[in-house]
């Protein structure tokens, strides 16, 4: 049993539930948690199911009617069932069967979630599926009115439930609606005539794929942008490189240059040096013997 459909239950058994009651689960094969855990000390828990295992007292079989007698139980509940029962307005029908005059009836069935077989999966209930179940009851003889309905937010799970709460009969009663206790939308309650409370079009998986496909729209104009930008971060890396490769030629040229004038400079001092180092008499006899000879 999924979290919400755990805690659903709990909310609906403490506001409902009392010391001496009989109270009837179909569908009470405990898979990760069972509703009996919050069953009030002092009643009975009569758990029912399609297959034998562990909190089943009696074994049952789709289709067929409930070895139980009518107006028998104070409290008739089946949590993440009728999705398995493939005649399920012939069991919901059964469970009213069942139920004593002025007693509560509690559903809760998958609205949307993942494939699953136990050992059939064939059924998702949507917001007017409450109200077509208490009309189906009326038609087959059953005073039956719809408390409340509504469909449940998800939790850490992939489960969206539909959650309904039924009377048999219809005399006065102060409900407490599990509606104002849980986050929900899509609510119909006993005097509304079906007109939607807290109402969206949109079921809770929808909206989150849509959100994520907008998600996914933002983080593509953005890797667009940022692919933009590392392109011009490259060509501005390549630009930066050439100019360095100028600037590199353009020092070695230097380096080139200035080498070669420091070797004519040095040349050129050393004419210097030399010339600087002959006596002023031997350069001037030097001198006139070059005359001389001249003339």
């Amino acid at each position: 049993m999924h979290d919400t459909a755990y805690d659903i239950g709990r909310l609906f058994l403490e506001r409902y539930s009392n010391t001496g009651q009989l109270i009837v689960e179909l569908g009470s094969y405990n898979v990760n948690g069972s509703l009996r855990d919050f069953c009030p000390i002092g009643a009975t828990y009569l758990g029912l199911d399609f297959c034998q295992g562990p909190s089943v007292d009696i074994y049952v079989e789709t289709g067929h009617p409930l070895p139980l007698r009518d107006s028998l139980a104070d409290i008739v509940l089946t949590s993440s069932a009728f999705e398995h029962d493939q005649f399920f307005w012939e069991t919901f029908l059964e469970l009213v069967r069942v139920l004593k005059p002025g007693g509560i009836l509690y559903l809760n069935v998958p609205s949307n979630g993942p494939f699953h077989r136990y050992p059939v999966d064939c059924w998702r209930f949507y917001p007017d599926s409450g109200r077509a179940l208490e009309a189906f009851a009326r038609k087959n003889g059953h005073t039956l009115m719809l408390v409340e309905s509504f469909t449940a937010e998800r939790r850490n799970d992939s489960w969206n439930d539909f959650v309904a709460v039924f009377k048999k009969g219809e005399e006065g009663r102060e409900f407490t609606f599990i509606s104002d206790l849980v986050p929900c939308r899509n609510v119909i309650r006993a005097g509304s005539q079906g007109v939607l409370l807290r109402a969206s079009e949109e079921t809770e998986d929808t909206q989150i794929i849509a959100s994520l496909r907008q998600q996914n729209v933002e983080l593509s104009e953005q890797i667009v942008k940022l692919t933009e930008q590392v392109l011009a971060l490259e060509e501005a890396m390549r630009e930066s490189l050439q100019r360095a490769e100028l600037q590199s030629t353009q020092y070695e040229q230097a380096k080139e240059q200035i080498a070669t004038l420091s070797e004519q400079l040095a040349a050129t001092c050393g004419d210097h040096d030399r010339l600087a180092g002959q006596p002023v008499e031997q350069s001037f006899a030097e001198d006139q013997s070059q005359s001389r000879d001249f003339g």
